[in-house]
């Protein structure tokens, strides 16, 4: 039998970073995926894919509606190779996939594909072509998570869908049923309304991404809606059905009105839960929590001293940089380090375009926690580098402590605000100030500018270019 220092459960963000976190410290490790390819469901059935078929129609789309005006003419009609353009996504996956398998060979990373279970808390069995059963001084759960779905609900994946089948669809649709005002929801839901599907958003809330702050919920839904996506806010579904390549959705307004969408594909898209089928955690004595996930102590540690848990099987916002971090955190603390991570500064991001990125504390928590702030913002519009670009959504705002001017949240939308919420995470990581961002020199004509703007209107009101 194969003895290991540590073994992990699972490829994703989490599972093969923590793999190559422990190696390098020295530990024997092995990684066991149920899946043939490595990454989880991020690299191949989320993050990445989603992203490419979001460039993708994106460039489609600048050059249908925006090429003309930047004096490019395309004689002919431009024409969308759906075929191509998932086999161009498919490549993408290929290629980041195959890259984890190089990272796991150069750090000597012992490979098992099949689906590991717990046999007791130290050793783990395989299920595979072949059963096998390996030895591990410690184990790291990074299982992950799935697509959560309503009770009444069938989710046949043809036409009432996942994410995971909306990434590789045969078809444009001609009108989607999107169920759920969130990221995931928002990002696939751009993707077909750019390729020219009708696309319908119904959320259950009285605003989309609920967990950001408000004023992104607004910006982002009003350029959306420019895009000609169309939200129904304040709808409870209460029925899916479908009736041969016709789905229909039954909701009730807030006025308790029924209303009925009717739709050629329905993408339920309300979020995900933790996944541990099949896991055998109780073989080992880990707790579950009433809500499926893993049991963890502030080490990320289970009650069984020797068995971690990371990523979306635990509590916590399911982001892959997440994981990540908690892989980190989990290989040097198993190496005797004192690591940390500090989970009001992870940022979050909303892939659309315009993008929309946060980190730290809202309006709406800081008015709940009755905590004193200034909040400064600035429009992309006033913005040099915007109005070349022909992008001009979207804003940064800074929220500062009213006595210390401490940073305590950023919120942005607008062009490449996925990168630029980098800055905004290691200004509080520092403690920064609000007058501290706002004395840096950010070059000129950048987006970057928006942020050094947004900390002089929150310093004393002073921005410059409104």
């Amino acid at each position: 039998m194969s003895k290991y220092d540590v073994a992990v459960i699972g490829s994703g963000p989490g599972g093969y970073v923590a793999a190559i976190r422990c190696a390098q410290l020295g530990m024997k490790t092995a990684i066991i995926e149920k899946y043939n390819t490595l990454g989880g469901t991020c690299l191949n059935v989320g993050c990445i894919p989603s992203k490419a078929l979001l460039d993708s129609s994106h460039h489609y789309e600048d050059a249908i509606k925006h090429f003309e005006e930047h004096g490019i003419e395309i004689p002919g009609e431009i024409k969308i190779n759906f075929k191509k353009m998932i086999a161009r996504k498919a490549s993408v996956v290929e290629q980041t996939t195959k890259g984890i398998e190089f990272l796991m060979n150069k750090n000597k990373i012992d490979v098992f594909t099949g689906m590991g279970s717990f046999k007791d808390a130290t050793h783990i069995e395989i299920t595979g072509d072949k059963t096998k059963t390996i030895e591990a001084e410690n184990i790291i759960i990074a299982t992950g998570s799935k697509p959560s779905t309503l009770p009444f609900i069938t989710l046949d994946k043809e036409r009432v869908i996942t994410s995971t089948e909306a990434l590789k669809l045969t078809e444009i649709p001609k009108h989607m049923v999107v169920i759920g005002g969130g990221v995931i929801g928002l990002e696939l839901g751009q993707v077909y309304r750019r390729l020219g599907a009708e696309v319908s958003v119904v959320e259950y809330m009285d605003r989309i991404i609920p967990t950001m702050d408000s004023a992104q919920s607004k910006e982002l839904m009003k350029a959306m809606k420019k895009q000609g996506v169309k939200f129904f806010l304040s709808h409870r579904v209460s029925a899916v059905s479908r009736k041969g390549d016709e789905v229909m959705v039954t909701a009730t307004d807030k006025k308790d009105k029924e209303i009925i969408f009717t739709g050629d594909y329905c993408l339920v898209s309300v979020g995900r839960k933790a996944y541990t089928d099949g896991l055998g955690a109780d073989k080992a004595g880990v707790k579950i929590t009433e809500r499926g996930q893993v049991e963890v102590n502030d080490h990320l540690q289970t009650n069984i001293s020797n068995i971690y848990a990371i990523g979306d099987v635990i509590k916590g916002p399911m982001l892959a940089h997440k994981a990540s971090e908690e892989g980190t955190l989990v290989a040097e603390i198993l190496a005797g380090q004192k690591p940390h991570i500090n989970y009001n500064l992870i940022p979050g991001v909303v892939y659309t375009w315009p993008e929309v990125a946060s980190v730290g504390k809202t309006e709406e928590q800081l008015k709940e926690a009755n905590v004193e702030y200034k909040s400064g913002q600035f429009p992309m519009r006033a913005l040099g580098r915007s109005r070349a670009s022909g992008d001009t959504d979207g804003f940064v705002k800074i929220l500062s402590d009213k006595k210390t001017d401490e940073v305590l949240g950023v919120h942005m939308v607008g062009a490449r605000v996925a990168d630029l919420i980098a800055e905004a995470v290691t200004a509080m990581e520092f403690r920064a100030s609000a007058e501290d961002i706002a004395r840096m020199s950010h070059a000129h004509p950048t987006y970057a500018e928006a942020v050094k703007e947004a900390a002089l209107a929150a310093t004393d009101d002073r921005a410059l270019h409104i």
